[in-house]
């Protein structure tokens, strides 16, 4: 005999709107929006080529981050919205608001500043900062315990997330020590912070990365594989600003920069060579594509300041080509899903 499974229909009340649905892993579009200003403004021999290029980018972003956080406050008042906290899988994705925080505030005194003046760039750099060091933090306490806690079968990239939002803070804080006081501890105050921050994430990273290799994605989380060259190419960004502030310690941030930078290449050769193999359906996760490979950018950036020599200059360059294309195709396939109403 055949059997009739009734449903009882979900009240229109409490079917969660577009916003009720949107999650904070849009925040990835602003991440990933703003790393393409901030690596423009610095980039080997073309940054002052790029300065009105790297401002219109900061402004996208800092229009994402703006309409973001009104839909994001319209969707408290929603009765079905979506809960993303409950589950760790969907949580770590609250790693993404205080990364594009700081990196929206560090673009504010680089790729801003022919609009904002170096006076305003510092103040809202300082505040971006604060807030998304301080967002960071609290994000990376609250849901450690549980990823670190968790079945390691199941982990994926996305569980770095929460983790790398320190070490952008320890990279993009080194920037605002020429604005502070001279006199007392203040700028050294903030380096070790910085510093500290760089090893709170680096060493939890390092925990999680043998879990992740060799793992089988299925083809919507093949794209976070390039979540790995996040902690990688931002901790090489990190020692290059540290090395900056202190030339005491320009030899350890080569010692570290350049063998490190050389395991993102690879891991980049992996990560393309994963999402090549097969058909990766379109998902939020494409934009895993632009950020980290914005931070190798950085990276790259951050070493050829420091030893000068063109192979790394021209690794940078190569690298935000790659990291435009990327942003070009993941925007425009965010915005046929939007128009489409198959996002999020």
């Amino acid at each position: 005999m055949a059997t009739t499974t009734l449903r009882t229909p979900v009240p229109r009340a409490t079917r969660p709107t577009f916003a009720g649905r949107l999650g904070p892993n849009w925040y990835a579009a602003v991440m990933g929006t703003a790393i393409v200003g901030n690596a423009a403004a610095g980039l080997p021999w073309l940054g002052r080529a790029l300065t009105v290029p790297a401002a219109v980018f900061w402004i996208l972003a800092v229009l994402l981050l703006a309409a973001l956080g009104v839909l994001r406050l319209l969707a408290r008042r929603d009765p079905g919205r979506v809960r993303h906290l409950r589950d760790h899988h969907t949580a770590v994705f609250y790693g993404c608001p205080p990364m594009a925080l700081t990196a929206v505030g560090y673009g504010a005194l680089t790729a801003a500043r022919p609009v904002l003046g170096e006076r305003a760039g510092v103040a809202l750099d300082a505040v971006l900062w604060s807030a998304g060091t301080l967002y960071g933090l609290a994000v990376a306490g609250r849901l450690g315990h549980r990823l670190l806690a968790a079945d390691r079968a199941r982990v994926t990239p996305t569980w770095l997330l929460p983790f790398v939002a320190p070490m952008v803070s320890a990279a993009l804080g080194p920037a605002l020590l020429p604005y502070l006081p001279a006199a007392g501890q203040w700028r050294e105050t903030l380096l070790v912070l910085c510093a500290g921050m760089f090893g709170m994430s680096l060493l939890t990273v390092l925990l999680l990365l043998p879990a992740l290799w060799g793992r089988q994605l299925e083809p919507a989380l093949v794209p976070t594989l390039f979540l790995v060259l996040g902690p990688l190419g931002q901790s090489v960004t990190a020692v290059g600003q540290f090395a900056r502030a202190d030339r005491a310690l320009e030899g350890i941030a080569l010692v570290y920069g350049v063998p490190v930078f050389g395991f993102a290449l690879l891991w980049l050769g992996l990560a393309l060579a994963a999402a090549l193999s097969r058909p990766v359906p379109f998902a939020m996760t494409w934009w895993a594509f632009t950020f980290p490979v914005g931070t190798c950018v950085t990276g790259a950036t951050a070493l050829f300041r420091l030893t000068g020599l063109a192979v790394l200059g021209a690794s940078a360059v190569g690298l935000f080509a790659l990291l435009v294309t990327a942003w070009t195709l993941v925007t425009a396939r965010t915005l046929a899903g939007l128009s489409a109403r198959a996002l999020p």
